[in-house]
């Protein structure tokens, strides 16, 4: 098998980043997205790199996968942490090591940054990306999570 190469995403790659993110919504969630609300949001992120970035993996010059990397700062830790996020693999590309790939450039730039760890959300039946997780050394952390979304309607 050809090897991965990891780079960030540019503007270029804003049609597979649409199309990966509302997949994986689906997959995950079987929630349908707007892509123009989409759109702006991953265009946010590439002009404005305080928000974060996106890192692309490649075979043979063809994406495979991305994710999007976000920060936290931790005043506990007097630093930031990473999230890992909006990731996804293209299905034919699954269990071949692109998200193992990913994550271990992914630690090598946020230990280089000084970053105090890495963070990612996983739904809870998704035992799989559990697994892969515990693999590469993540553990799971003793919180729930919570949320308003002030983009649904539902403000109580």
């Amino acid at each position: 098998m050809p090897p991965l190469s990891i780079r960030p995403a540019t503007v270029a790659d804003i049609p597979d980043l649409l199309a990966w993110n509302s997949a994986m919504a689906w997959e995950t969630e079987h929630k349908r997205l707007d892509p123009a609300v989409l759109e702006r949001g991953i265009a946010g992120v590439l002009e404005q790199p305080r928000r974060g970035f996106y890192l692309i993996a490649e075979r043979d010059g063809v994406a495979v996968g991305g994710l999007l990397l976000t920060y936290e700062w931790s005043d506990w830790r007097n630093g930031d942490f990473w999230w890992i996020q909006s990731v996804y693999v293209i299905p034919a590309a699954r269990r071949s090591g692109v998200f193992r790939a990913l994550h271990a450039d992914v630690a090598q730039r946020a230990r280089a940054a000084g970053a105090v760890g890495l963070r990612l959300y996983v739904e809870t039946e998704n035992e799989r990306a559990q697994a892969t997780y515990a693999q590469l050394g993540m553990q799971r952390c003793p919180y729930w999570m919570y949320e308003t979304d002030f983009t649904t309607g539902d403000h109580r």
